[in-house]
């Protein structure tokens, strides 16, 4: 199933079991924050234990929140930072939009479309059982993708710069979902995801 970005926020892109809501362009000035995260984020490698070897790839990665949440997945533990003023103010503003709360961001940043995310779930130990997770992305456009775990159905939609995605419900049980990579794009993407952990 192919999808294109439209702004209807109260569609569920979803065929069943789980919603994904796409919200469209919500900022006016997507360039400004753009310049602002990619030069004040504390940007860092992301690494993965992968068959038992330690590896860091080019893509880079942040996490913030309210606490000093520490955060596991591909077998590395993170540990959030406090938040700064710009990641802030994009959090209320999600907030606003999709009447939903968050308490961590975790933050990618892909330098090229070459760069991408494999299928994957977000099921971290202490991440909000069935909670939303907001998705606000900034620079190149790109696919995103969704496959039911069972049917293998797919869903793809294209995410704009400046644009929300909010995942919520069952999602993160009965779906995987991708950023594939692509030569058709060759500028950097910023990525940040809310969430909410609970210990």
């Amino acid at each position: 199933m192919k999808l294109f970005s439209f702004d209807e926020p109260n569609k569920n892109w979803l065929p069943y079991d789980g919603t994904v809501n796409y919200y469209g362009v919500i900022l006016s000035n997507p360039e400004h924050y753009f310049r602002v995260l990619h030069n004040d984020i504390a940007w860092r490698h992301d690494e993965a234990v992968i068959f038992g070897k330690h590896i860091f790839t080019k893509r880079m990665v942040a996490w913030y929140g309210d606490l000093p949440f520490e955060y596991t997945y591909s077998g590395i533990q993170k540990t959030a930072l406090p938040w700064v003023d710009c990641l802030l103010e994009l959090k209320d503003l999600v907030e606003k939009q999709s009447n939903e709360t968050f308490n961590s961001c975790l933050l990618n940043l892909y330098n090229d479309g070459s760069e991408g995310m494999a299928w994957h779930s977000d099921g971290e130990k202490y991440l909000k059982k069935d909670g939303a997770i907001a998705s606000l992305t900034f620079g190149a456009e790109r696919k995103f993708s969704f496959k039911h775990k069972e049917s293998k159905e797919k869903v793809d939609l294209v995410l704009e710069h400046g644009s929300l995605l909010i995942m919520k419900d069952t999602t993160q049980t009965h779906w995987m979902h991708r950023l594939p990579p692509t030569k058709k794009t060759h500028g950097p993407r910023i990525n940040l995801t809310f969430r909410t952990i609970e210990r």
